[in-house]
């Protein structure tokens, strides 16, 4: 063969290669040739745990029309975002929020952190609709989907919420006819689009269900594929166990879920990896349970956390000042002591936000007890020091658990505003924890599996166009425990149902997010 025979085949074969393109996206031009937005040339991140991989990503509509590599010149771009350096993956999903569309004027604040849907009706608390006038979860919902969204919400119906709607007294089991209410009130919630209940065991008045009513409500859920998520009957690291396996059993009946997974009092390494196991094991059993972890150090809830059982409810709270005032003011002392003493409460309510329960005693000259005797039960929320980081981090980085904030607009605790943030630049960043890969499918498919959304958490074709464009190297939580209300940097560029949300660091369209409802997403 001569040596000019030789380069013209090459040149044809380069030819060729160049002039072959994808059958789908060929396929997508017979369709349309008009497109919204064309994220160009960017690492992609699909949401899997797949390792990076380079592209563009194309939009129609709320979708993802294709992934691969676009010729723009054949054809029509509303919207060109220049991604290259930069990180294209899905919208972050909170697994565990808290807030008000209604009353909350700016959730800005998961925006801001990469976050485009979330989860509310936390911790056995959701709305009333009855409460409202709204005759039912169907009605609700569709009066929801009315008001603009920042985000995207779907809700669980809260157990306490639940109880309260059957008429079943705070400290009492529900009767028969109560109880077989309760189980049609969820049904009902959960056939309009709700994803399953809350239970908020360590507060009024889940810490009085028994368990025989909560295995009901399970049987309930079992049948319609619903989700019992748990802020569990004791935190404690001494009683963690108990609590899981409390958990365990009523998920075999439905798939149940561990809120902000925390081991207070407990240390190391070692006994995470304890923890853990036992989720290993009970998924290993055929058990669906899974959790989310938060990446700070402080819990945040109502002051009723260092309260005894005996003292939650106004009405026991003003017995036992009068009837064991001894006997209250021992129990607070050394739940405080016990919670790394009064420095370790940071209130972020009411006149004394901001300031810790030692600070208060020293302002106004009283003890620690005589401060909290003053607030009650009820009267406050706080930000409590109370977990170990090596501990904590075996969740942060095992494959087993997703992320969540347990954060609002409104929180006084940074892990409202910086929870996303703070683990790709804190746990992928600076101390190289985990994987940016498998710290994203974290955020985004793990909890979309978990709570059962359709078609959002990955980047793939007919999937809903949640989508963020950021360099890792620039995203902040700032953040901080002084000034917790302080918005995330480094996701400039946000879509959420294809709409531009952020471009270039600019808000744009704030409307943009939906109600989600289980099965019709």
């Amino acid at each position: 063969m001569t040596r000019s025979i030789y380069l013209a085949i090459c040149c044809l074969f380069l030819i060729s290669c160049q002039t072959k393109t994808d059958p789908e996206f060929d396929k997508l031009l017979s369709e349309s040739k008009s497109f919204d937005i064309l994220i160009q040339g960017g690492r992609i991140i699909d949401g899997t745990g797949a390792a990076p991989f380079l592209g563009d990503v194309l939009i129609k509509g709320d979708e993802i029309a294709y992934i691969g590599e676009v010729d723009t010149t054949e054809i029509e771009i509303a919207t060109i975002i220049p991604a290259a350096q930069r990180i294209i993956s899905p919208g972050f999903i909170d697994a565990h929020a808290h807030g008000d569309p209604i009353t909350d004027t700016s959730m800005t604040n998961f925006l801001a952190m990469g976050v485009t849907s979330i989860l509310l009706g936390q911790d056995g608390a959701s709305p009333n609709y009855f409460d409202i006038h709204i005759p039912g979860p169907t009605q609700w919902l569709q009066q929801m989907a009315r008001y603009d969204l920042q985000p995207n919400i779907a809700y669980l119906l809260g157990h306490g919420t639940l109880r309260r709607m059957a008429g079943v007294p705070d400290k009492e089991a529900p009767s028969a006819q109560q109880q077989t209410e309760m189980n049609r009130l969820l049904g009902d919630a959960v056939d309009a689009g709700f994803f399953g209940m809350s239970t908020g065991l360590e507060y009024v008045p889940g810490l009085f269900a028994a368990e025989e009513e909560l295995i009901e409500l399970a049987k309930v859920l079992g049948e319609k594929n619903g989700l019992i998520m748990s802020h569990m009957r004791n935190e404690d690291d001494d009683a963690l166990d108990d609590s899981i396996e409390e958990l365990i059993r009523q998920g075999a009946h439905c798939r149940v879920h561990i809120a902000h997974l925390k081991a207070v009092y407990g240390k190391g390494p070692e006994r995470a990896l304890e923890i853990l196991d036992k989720i290993d094991k009970a998924q290993g059993e055929g058990i669906f349970l899974s959790a989310d972890v938060y990446p700070y150090m402080a819990s945040y809830t109502g002051i009723g956390i260092l309260f005894p059982d005996w003292s939650k409810t106004a009405e026991d709270f003003t017995l036992a000042k009068n009837q064991r005032p001894q006997a209250l003011r021992d129990y607070l002392y050394q739940r405080v002591q016990q919670r790394n003493g009064p420095e370790a409460t940071l209130l972020g309510t009411g006149p004394y936000a901001g300031k810790n329960l030692a600070q208060v005693a020293e302002e106004i000259g009283k003890s620690y007890v005589d401060v909290l005797m003053d607030i009650g039960p009820n009267g406050a929320s706080g930000a409590y020091f109370i977990m170990d980081e090596s501990l904590q981090e075996q969740f942060i980085a095992s494959p087993l658990i997703m992320y969540s904030t347990d954060g609002s607009p409104k929180m006084r605790h940074p892990r409202g505003y910086g929870s996303f943030a703070k683990i790709i630049q804190r746990y992928v960043g600076e101390k190289g924890l985990l994987p940016l890969e498998l710290a994203i499918h974290k955020m985004t498919e793990l909890p979309a599996k978990t709570i059962g959304f359709k078609k959002r958490g990955r980047l793939s074709p007919g999937f809903k166009a949640d989508i963020l464009v950021f360099d890792e190297t620039q995203v902040e939580a700032t953040a901080n425990y002084e000034n917790p209300y302080q918005l995330a940097k480094g996701f400039n560029d946000i879509i959420v149902n294809g709409k531009l949300v952020r471009l270039a660091g600019e808000w744009k369209d704030l409307s943009a997010g939906k109600i989600l409802r289980k099965e019709n997403q």
